[in-house]
């Protein structure tokens, strides 16, 4: 409906320009949006408002003409001119019904596209230390970025994720120290306990694995353990594996998969960090001051020059990310879309400017940053801050435990990412209509209900019937949630396009409150066989859209509840 509206008007505008009352060079982009209220219609357009000054004319003059000059059209019931020169359509009820065999056709690919022309995109996200469990704030950046690579692929770009483990460094040297320490059977209460070690219980657990001997295979390596309180590097690599071992199984409970894992350490043992620093200080973009190597980036926008070699001749921690960056852009990612915690917010300018001062053709404010605000999770009202597993912070894992994945999800997702989080543990677990996810997948399993009645009483859906019997469902309730059906390949196009996967979330709440609005209304078996399996028709593409939605959130749509 929305593009037949579009068409409609770039007829008009077509003909107003034959005529000479608009400037032949006006190419406008005719936006068309669904109306807020329905006293207003279906669709709105402020196009006349756009055209107003160019054609020399008052926005409502202009919307006059073009109103007179709208092709007849038997999808359009009604024009109407509001406020200041708004256009409204009020769509023929046969036409909104279109959208039902539309959606039964087209099934699971209903709302799909192939706008991203497949193109290679990126998206990085979650990337933890392997140093111990994933907290909550790891599981948000799992949500939204596993949603945002579902919804560039479902849109049609070619798309990678991938995880980047910074396994080298002080963090891991750390874990080795706090391993050990246990192996020599030392507590975190002890004096003795490394003063920036682990306390969490798990590594009780790493520890005794390894001086039983175990053998742990992580996504890329297996590795048995050395068993030698003494080996640090043994401990080390041991540590590292089985905690990226927990991870990935943490990772797969919440069913996000990664196409490609990128280990920091490949990048010193390949030698680009060294490639990358000695690139900048050819490009003569670097200085030393006080014993220290210094990248100029204030020349690219940053608001302070940048230390990359300290004077210990360790590298700060932004030179293996410029060197990974560069590495993406080699492997052909002209989009990238790195998905991170707002603490990492600083790094975002000095990246950027390190890849521009490699001047190897990387455009300015590549790449692409979607930052999450941190979780705040609570239970009766007072926030849960630890877990005895981790020791200091609330785990991805306990949420899963506690509510199940599909709630942990769409929990995690259902916020705009710079929006701080409050996740409400007894809200998720609730079976009410207060539960956003449970109100939403409750519309999917009412549909299935139906069906399965229908079929006990020998009234099977009939899909000729029902396609013969779409103009008749023109009750209010049926026009509001065929019309929020009809907005949902343009609602997918959107969150891919804006980075935000809680659109999604929010549409799936629209269109349960229409779906169950409607069905309350509407008795759906009914005497009329006609009527009956339209009304059926209609329930099933609300299920089949619901599906597709929670599919794009990684939540699953049961069929009974």
């Amino acid at each position: 409906m929305k593009e037949t509206i579009i068409q409609l008007l770039d007829d008009a505008v077509a003909a107003l320009k034959q005529r000479g009352e608009l400037p032949a060079d006006v190419s406008p982009a005719i936006k068309v949006d669904p109306a807020r209220d329905k006293a207003h219609g279906d669709y709105a357009t402020n196009l006349a408002l756009v055209l107003a000054k160019p054609a020399g004319l008052k926005p409502r003059e202009l919307a006059d003409k073009l109103v007179a000059a709208l092709p007849a059209s038997d999808a359009v019931r009604q024009v109407e001119i509001a406020g200041p020169g708004f256009i409204n359509f009020f769509a023929a009820t046969d036409a909104i019904a279109g959208v039902v065999s539309a959606i039964l056709d087209a099934g699971d690919t209903f709302g799909r596209s192939l706008k991203g022309g497949g193109e290679k995109v990126q998206v990085e996200f979650v990337s933890a230390n392997p140093t111990g469990p994933l907290h909550v704030g790891h599981g948000r950046g799992a949500a939204i970025g596993d949603c945002l690579s579902r919804l560039l692929e479902a849109t049609g770009y070619d798309v990678t994720s991938e995880f980047y483990y910074n396994d080298a460094g002080a963090q891991i040297d750390n874990l080795m120290r706090s391993v050990k320490a246990r192996v020599h059977g030392l507590t975190p209460e002890d004096a003795e306990w490394p003063a920036d070690g682990y306390r969490g219980d798990y590594i009780a657990d790493v520890a005794k694995a390894y001086l039983a001997g175990e053998t742990v295979t992580a996504d890329d390596r297996e590795v048995t353990a050395a068993a030698d309180p003494e080996d640090e590097a043994a401990i080390r690599a041991f540590a590292v594996a089985y905690l990226r071992r927990e991870q990935d199984l943490d990772l797969k409970a919440f069913e996000v998969e990664f196409d490609v894992y990128f280990l920091e350490s490949s990048l010193y043992a390949e030698g680009r960090v060294e490639e990358t620093v000695e690139q900048l200080i050819a490009n003569g973009h670097t200085y030393e001051a006080d014993g220290a190597l210094w990248l100029r980036t204030t020349a690219f926008g940053d608001d302070k020059d940048r230390v990359m070699r300290k004077s210990d001749g360790s590298y700060t921690y932004f030179v293996p990310d410029v060197a990974y960056h560069h590495n993406k852009w080699q492997r052909g990612f002209t989009r990238v879309i790195d998905e991170q915690g707002a603490d990492h917010h600083s790094t975002v300018t000095r990246v950027r400017a390190g890849l521009q001062a490699l001047e190897v053709g990387i455009p300015q404010g590549w790449p692409d940053y979607v930052l999450h605000q941190m979780v705040l999770v609570t239970r009766s009202g007072v926030e849960v801050k630890l877990s005895k597993r981790a020791g200091s912070y609330v785990t991805l894992r306990d949420l899963i435990d506690e509510v199940g994945r599909d709630a942990t999800r769409y929990f995690l997702a259902a916020r705009r990412a710079d929006s701080q989080l409050t996740f409400d543990i007894d809200l998720a677990r609730s079976q009410t209509n207060d539960n956003p996810v449970y109100y939403i997948q409750y519309a999917h399993a009412r549909v299935c209900s139906v069906l399965r009645k229908a079929e006990r009483d020998g009234l099977a859906f009939d899909h000729a019937t029902a396609m013969a019997n779409l103009e008749r469902l023109d009750a209010e309730q049926e026009k509001a949630l065929m019309n929020r059906l009809a907005r949902y390949p343009d609602t997918v196009e959107r969150a891919a396009e804006a980075r935000e996967p809680h659109q999604i979330a929010q549409y799936l709440i629209d269109l349960a409150s229409d779906f169950h609005t409607c069905y309350n209304a509407q008795k759906v078996m009914v005497d009329d066989a006609g009527l009956r399996n339209a009304r059926l028709a209609l329930g099933l593409a609300a299920r089949q859209v619901i599906s597709n939605g929670l599919a794009l959130l990684g939540v699953s749509a049961p069929e009974e509840m």
